[in-house]
């Protein structure tokens, strides 16, 4: 089932053009990677197709099943773009305890599992402001799929991970995958990509180039 579709779409920032005509398709169950330097526009791409910003001109097409009443913004997304903001002076678990009752979906104890998932102690007393990079980023992982979100835009989802913890979360990300859940996700991590992706997309001089399809 075809989930998002970008169709001829353009953005530019300040009179600088980072994406002309992008055209994509992103079907459910698979995981797909957007790869290119830095600068080159890949958070804007996840920006557009979670409505964050708009495009220029073209359209960004999401499923109706996926598609919150009287609003641009995705629903069933879990996303990591911008690291979500935090309260230093709070635990890990407040601060996501805090998030989840905006729509009031999980318990503590669900929030407490996906925690241990990520490899975050729940009942730690460490404050956010001690937090490692690492940690911050388990965090943001464990925002985005806490609420079991069928939908992952994940932009650099692997950032300041020990080794272990980028196996423990590519074994997570492909058991989400044969759940049937979708997933996009940009690495400059070649390993990552080849180990993940079905298919692969990178962005040069602005276009988005089809790198390769797994058959």
């Amino acid at each position: 089932m075809k989930l998002i579709e970008m169709a001829n779409v353009s953005k530019s920032f300040k009179g600088n053009l980072l994406l002309s005509e992008v055209n994509a398709t992103f079907e459910q169950g698979k995981i797909y990677g957007i790869t290119g330097p830095n600068g080159s526009g890949k958070s804007v791409l996840f920006k557009l197709i979670c409505g964050f910003i708009k495009p220029d001109h073209g359209e960004v097409w999401i499923h109706p099943d996926y598609r919150m009443k009287n609003s641009d913004f995705p629903s069933n997304f879990g996303i990591i773009i911008d690291r979500p903001g935090y309260l230093a002076g709070q635990t890990g678990f407040e601060n996501l305890r805090r998030w989840a009752e905006i729509q009031h979906k999980i318990s503590d104890r669900e929030i407490q599992n996906t925690m241990r998932l990520v490899g975050l102690d729940p009942a730690a007393r460490q404050k956010m402001r001690s937090y490692s990079l690492g940690m911050k980023q388990k965090i943001a992982l464990a925002q985005a799929i806490m609420e079991k979100q069928e939908v992952l835009i994940l932009d650099e989802p692997f950032n300041a991970l020990d080794s272990d913890s980028v196996k423990s979360v590519r074994e997570l990300l492909l058991s989400y995958k044969q759940e049937g859940r979708t997933i996009l996700l940009t690495s400059h991590n070649q390993e990552d990509i080849d180990l993940l992706c079905d298919q692969v997309f990178k962005i040069r001089r602005q276009m988005l180039e089809v790198v390769y399809t797994l058959t």
